[in-house]
């Protein structure tokens, strides 16, 4: 139901490249292998496999004229970078295209890595890697998120969704490791939805006692 919803608020055009972005991987998953001579593949699913790259190529291209052109906006400011980030998603390069169609060739490699390799299109998607490296890097909280294995979640989540009218410099942004590390000197810091609380005066004054708290 909820594919559904999404299919609604998508336009025709793009709910149209989906449905035939799809169709193509369907007819290059292999529905069985079972004796198959490897390395042997039929005219037909090398036709879709080459109508994939072809595909592949027009959408790279695209996201490739537009990922530069964001990136240059969007390192202006944070608040540049969320307005962006709000255009780029309604446009093809924020898209469910993109990260299915990733998705989907991963799948078809593992399963036949001989085709995927025939059809050529894996080496366009790697040529997007250094556009989309520049644009992520734009992202408040990278730093954060680039020297922790879990990044604390939470924190950035009101500033995206547009809660906070504050602007994000001015946000102070605490690791978990800061929290434990404040606790573990005598301090009582508290996480709620994505804030970080210093509860030390109540827990003097409260008679539930600090377990509860």
């Amino acid at each position: 139901m909820d594919q559904e919803l999404y299919s609604k608020e998508r336009s025709a055009s793009l709910d149209l490249l989906l449905r035939f972005q799809r169709l193509l991987v369907s007819k290059l998953y292999p529905a069985d292998c079972v004796g198959q001579v490897p390395n042997t593949y039929s005219p037909d699913l090398l036709g879709v496999g080459s109508l994939l790259k072809k595909y592949t190529a027009l959408l790279c291209t695209h996201i490739s004229d537009i990922l530069p052109v964001a990136t240059s906006v969007a390192c202006t400011s944070h608040r540049h970078f969320a307005e962006v980030s709000c255009v780029v998603d309604g446009d093809l390069t924020g898209s469910i295209l993109l990260p299915e169609l990733v998705v989907s060739i991963v799948l078809l490699l593992s399963k036949n890595a001989g085709l995927m390799q025939e059809a050529g299109a894996i080496p366009l998607l790697a040529g997007l890697l250094e556009h989309l490296d520049r644009f992520n890097h734009l992202a408040p909280g990278k730093e954060r998120d680039d020297n922790e294995d879990l990044a604390w979640p939470g924190i950035m989540g009101s500033f995206f969704t547009g809660q906070s009218c504050r602007n994000n410099e001015e946000v102070t942004l605490i690791r978990k490791a800061d929290l434990e590390n404040h606790n573990k000197d005598g301090g009582f810091w508290t996480v709620i939805d994505g804030k970080v609380y210093d509860i030390k005066d109540f827990q003097t004054q409260s008679l539930t006692g600090s377990s509860i708290l």
